[in-house]
C-alpha cells in the first residue's frame, strides 16, 4: 500500500495526466534530491505568483488547475510542487505557516486590514530520510524586478523566506507554524480566511482583479512590467 505522501488526493492530484507529464518533463536527475530540486525550480519560475486571482473552490485549488493556468499563489504553487514530486515517486506533503508579509500591496492591506497572512503555503519533500521545506511561491522574475532575494533549494537545507530584501528592508517574518498535511485542509483554511479577513472574503472570495505586478511596481517605485 502506498504511503499517504505518495498517494494522489482530491487537491494534490498527482495522478492527473498533465501533472504526470509535467513531472516527467521537469523532474530530471540521478536521484530524488536532484529530481526534487529540478521540480522546485520548474514550479518556482514556470508559474507566475499572483495573489489577486485566488479561487478557493475545490476545482480552483487543485494542483492540475495551477498547472493549466500558469500562475498561482503560495498555496497552489506549493500544492503543485507536492503533486509533481508524488508523480515522480518522491514523498511530499504540504505545510502552512502564518507570516508577516512586507511585500503586500496597499490593495491587499486595505482588504485584509493587516500584513499578517494566515495559511502561507510551502511544500515538504522527503529526501534521504529527511523532510525538507521548499517554498516555490515567488518566481525569479518577481524577485529580480522588486529587489527580493530569490529562494534557492538544494534538497539538503530548508528553503524559507528571507527576513530582509536586497536593500535590508523587512520582507517576511514567520509568526506561527501550522504544521504539515497529506492533503490541503481546504475546509479549515477557507473558514479561517473568511473569519480573519471578512472584507477580503467579501471581495469575490479573494479574486481582487487588477494587476498585482503593476501595483507592486508602482508602490516600490519600479517600472511596471511591459
Amino acid at each position: 500500500m502506498k504511503h499517504a505522501t505518495l498517494t494522489p488526493t482530491a487537491l494534490i492530484d498527482s495522478d492527473h495526466p498533465a501533472v504526470v507529464a509535467f513531472a516527467a518533463r521537469h523532474g530530471g536527475g540521478s536521484d530524488d534530491r536532484e529530481r526534487a530540486v529540478s521540480l522546485y525550480y520548474a514550479v518556482r519560475d514556470g508559474f507566475r505568483y499572483d495573489p489577486y486571482r485566488i479561487d478557493l473552490s475545490t476545482a480552483g485549488m487543485k494542483a492540475s488547475t495551477a498547472l493549466a493556468l500558469g500562475y498561482g499563489w503560495c498555496v497552489t504553487k506549493a500544492t503543485l510542487l507536492a503533486a509533481a514530486c508524488r508523480a515522480a515517486g518522491i514523498p511530499a506533503r504540504v505545510g502552512y505557516a502564518d507570516v508577516r508579509n512586507h511585500l503586500a500591496t496597499e490593495r491587499m492591506r486595505r482588504l485584509m486590514q493587516t500584513d499578517l497572512f494566515h495559511w502561507h503555503g510551502y511544500t515538504e519533500i522527503l529526501i534521504a530520510g529527511h523532510w525538507r521545506k521548499a517554498t516555490p511561491a515567488f518566481d525569479l522574475g518577481l524577485c529580480e524586478r522588486f529587489g527580493l532575494l530569490p529562494l534557492e533549494f538544494d534538497g539538503q537545507r530548508d528553503s524559507l523566506y528571507h527576513p530582509f530584501d536586497r536593500q535590508g528592508q523587512r520582507h517576511m517574518e514567520y509568526v506561527t507554524q501550522r504544521g504539515t498535511f497529506d492533503d490541503v485542509p481546504l475546509a479549515e483554511m477557507t473558514a479561517d480566511l473568511a473569519r480573519l479577513y471578512p472584507a477580503w472574503a467579501a471581495s469575490m472570495a479573494g479574486r481582487l482583479g487588477g494587476d498585482f505586478l503593476a501595483d507592486v511596481a508602482r508602490e516600490a517605485g519600479a517600472q511596471p512590467h511591459r
